[in-house]
């Protein structure tokens, strides 16, 4: 069912027809401006009145060595402490790093990004995310994890039985490719500057090449997690399948260098046996990567984790945990495994709009809390829920506020005076505005050992940064920025992003990508994924 075809022009979808390229045609060459606008140091705020200057110029070179942008007169909320944040400053970048925060910085020679009426700050952090799914966004909205027996719409369409078992298994390198790249310039439309992959479609090193090198293509930073062969190891149907062995080449070839975007995280999934968890975090261990695994009770993961916080896990009963764990999920945990979690120092992954519309438990949330921990945010799986970053903060906050408000009106009787209690002596704070900010920048930074390089404004750091349209028709009069931000905005309100200095996104626009060319061929892998998994399209009743 392509697009093209049903409209009278027919397209070859052999996939042997040519062979496979992972760049042909995807990204245009970067254009680039033949001068940089400057925007006037004075008046900033007495000019606000005026519409914003769309003819300003896209700095050149941005990111370059040497090369000096100044975002002049935003709104700066910077997500670290000693900084602080400023209702009218300028950031100075000087090649991909930060080198000043402030009022009226002088800068010299520097092109202008004119930030009036916008808000500056990082860039969000993805620390969980099934990129190669992107062309099945939508198909299992109604669906739940595992098939249940109740013979709804739910249960008999979910994402072990159908995502894993019968799509996942069909994938090419090429639909790796193509899934991967135009979800991750999807997400850096969104204002994600970085993502952990959790790309779980290693069926052969073909496979795990066109994964990271989309993720090198697409422009943005990012942790190519090497993970499973997603659903083909079950049915055996992989015989090309390298991991977790495969790790050693991967690295080698690919994550020699640390100053590059993309590094390497070792995926290290329990629920596969005692034998693969052995296998995996040593390989892992041994090559100093970071293991991350999927934690969560459906699974019957509990006992599992409760040896690993003993020191007992895997075949020879050795393995435990350790700060270079990232746990994703975590729901229906023993107190053991999260007193574990937390003193080995692991970080936990939260993606809470998937955590509760597919049955994976109740967020933990109000646990990490008593703890004095906190989460990262993610957004797991497009083919269920949208990878906005927007919608993670929100979801993140209502969800908590829900359950303590409710829990504070029942220390009350419902019944006058009674009906509106003091908060009892260690209930839970309620989250704001500024908290699920920091877990969807300086959090999601931590927990890819990435806090060094990103996740604020601070001078030293490499500039991942996202310019927010504060005067925008659903923002507007800006009022409070953490407010505005996690309550008001969208993608939409995202106007230029740049990562390690390099614009990306300029005014409203992914730099350097021809989206329709793009969009056709993530259309041509959609038809050729349904078809060979045996599944009809139908756009009104999927299930």
């Amino acid at each position: 069912m392509c697009k093209l075809c049903d409209e009278g022009r027919p397209q070859n979808h052999d996939d042997d027809a040519k062979p496979w390229n992972p760049r042909r045609g995807f990204l245009k060459a970067s254009a680039v401006a033949s001068a940089a606008g400057a925007a006037s140091a004075m008046g900033l705020f007495a000019g606000a009145a005026r519409a914003h200057d769309d003819d300003e110029r896209e700095p050149e070179d941005s990111g370059g060595h040497g090369r000096r942008i100044l975002i002049r007169g935003g709104a700066v909320m910077s997500m670290d402490p000693k900084v602080g944040d400023f209702a009218q400053a300028d950031v100075l970048i000087e090649g991909k790093k930060i080198v000043a925060v402030g009022p009226s910085l002088a800068a010299g020679g520097a092109a202008v990004i004119d930030a009036r009426g916008r808000i500056v700050m990082p860039g969000f952090i993805d620390t969980h995310h099934h990129q190669f799914e992107t062309a099945l966004r939508s198909f299992l909205a109604d669906g739940i994890l595992i098939n249940d027996g109740s013979n709804t719409p739910s249960s008999n369409q979910t994402y072990y039985e159908f995502i894993l078992l019968k799509f996942a298994p069909v994938y090419r390198p090429q639909d790796v490719y193509i899934n991967e790249l135009f979800g991750g310039l999807s997400q850096l439309d969104h204002g994600v500057t970085t993502v952990h992959d959790v790309s779980q479609i290693h069926h052969s090193p073909q496979h795990s090449d066109a994964a990271i090198q989309a993720l090198f293509d697409t422009g943005r930073r990012a942790a190519f997690g090497f993970f499973e062969s997603a659903g083909a190891a079950v049915l055996g149907t992989n015989p090309g399948n390298k991991y977790p062995t495969d790790a050693a080449r991967i690295k080698k070839r690919w994550f020699s260098s640390s100053d590059q975007l993309v590094h390497m995280i070792m995926g290290g999934e329990v629920y596969l046996g005692d034998a693969s968890t052995q296998q995996s975090w040593t390989i892992g261990r041994q090559l100093g990567l970071q293991i991350a695994a999927h934690i969560l009770s459906p699974f019957g993961i509990r006992p599992i984790l409760d040896a690993l916080a003993q020191g007992q896990g895997g075949s020879d009963h050795n393995i435990g945990l350790g700060p270079d764990n990232l746990f994703i999920h975590m729901t229906g945990m023993s107190d053991l495994g999260w007193q574990g979690v937390k003193d080995a120092g692991a970080q936990v992954s939260l993606a809470v709009p998937i955590e509760m519309n597919m049955r994976h438990g109740k967020p933990p949330i109000l646990k990490m809390q008593s703890l004095g921990m906190e989460p990262s945010l993610s957004v797991d799986v497009e083919c269920t829920m949208t990878a906005d970053f927007f919608t993670q903060m929100r979801s993140m906050m209502t969800m908590q506020r829900m359950m303590v408000n409710q829990m504070i009106l029942e220390q009350g009787d419902f019944v006058y005076p009674n009906q509106w209690p003091t908060p009892a002596p260690g209930t839970p704070a309620l989250l704001n505005t500024r908290d699920v900010l920091r877990y969807a920048t300086m959090n999601g930074a931590k927990a890819l050992r990435l806090d060094a390089k990103v996740g604020s404004l601070t001078p030293g750091k490499e500039a991942d940064i996202i310019i927010l349209d504060a005067q925008a028709i659903n923002v507007a009069p800006l009022n409070h920025v953490p407010g505005a931000v996690v309550s008001l905005m969208d993608r939409g309100n995202v106007e230029t992003v740049l990562v390690a200095g390099k614009v990306r996104k300029w005014k409203g626009k992914l730099k350097g990508v021809d989206l329709r060319h793009l969009r056709r061929e993530l259309e041509a892998s959609r038809d050729y994924v349904f078809s060979a998994a045996g599944i009809p399209q139908n756009l009104f009743n999927p299930n």
